[in-house]
């Protein structure tokens, strides 16, 4: 097998693996994903969105989608959060949070905030157990699929599920509010 053969191989076994996860999202989607949809509609003010790590970096996408998209977002950072970025977050705003494992010490402060002013939480994850999802008003627990990385570490799988996830989101937010072209071209003078 030549080079180029064997890295066919790794990417249609990588595209694969994710593409299986993100069938068994789909059907495991139920009515937490309705709750999730009508609680991001009754915002007031933004979503906020937190997650550590590769879950930030899907956090900040699915923030920019949305704010693109017709539904107010904005990132923190979990650990900027605690050092004085909370002050970001207002009374009419609901988070997002993403943590995999759920356990994601520096999202403790968010949670504890959000509780003690009343602030609703929807929680992306992948245990039921787990602080977040426990703390979470609406609890969208993913597939605990095998990571397409060989040594089952690198966050692969996961990310691309808490992504496709955040665009259902989105989506399901557009066409809910009727967002049409016209908006979106207001969002996009680029």
């Amino acid at each position: 097998m030549t080079n180029s053969d064997a890295f066919l191989v790794t990417a249609r076994r990588v595209i694969s693996t994710e593409a299986e996860a993100l069938s068994l999202l789909a059907d495991a989607l139920d009515v937490e994903f309705a709750r999730a949809v009508e609680l991001l509609l009754s915002v007031k003010g933004r979503v906020i969105i937190s997650g550590m790590g590769k879950s930030g970096h899907i956090g900040r996408k699915i923030a920019a989608t949305f704010a693109s998209t017709g539904t107010p977002a904005q990132f923190v950072h979990p650990a900027e959060a605690s050092h004085g970025d909370m002050g970001a977050i207002t009374r009419q705003d609901a988070l997002l949070l993403l943590s995999w494992g759920g356990e994601t010490a520096e999202l403790s402060d968010l949670i504890t905030y959000a509780k003690r002013h009343g602030l609703p939480i929807i929680a992306i994850g992948a245990k039921p157990d787990s602080t977040l999802i426990k703390a979470a008003d609406v609890k969208l627990v993913l597939p605990r699929e095998p990571e397409a990385c060989p040594m089952g570490l690198a966050p692969t799988t996961s990310t691309t599920m808490m992504l496709s996830l955040g665009d259902a989101l989105a989506v399901a937010l557009m066409e809910r509010k009727g967002f049409s072209p016209d908006q979106y071209r207001d969002f996009h003078p680029g």
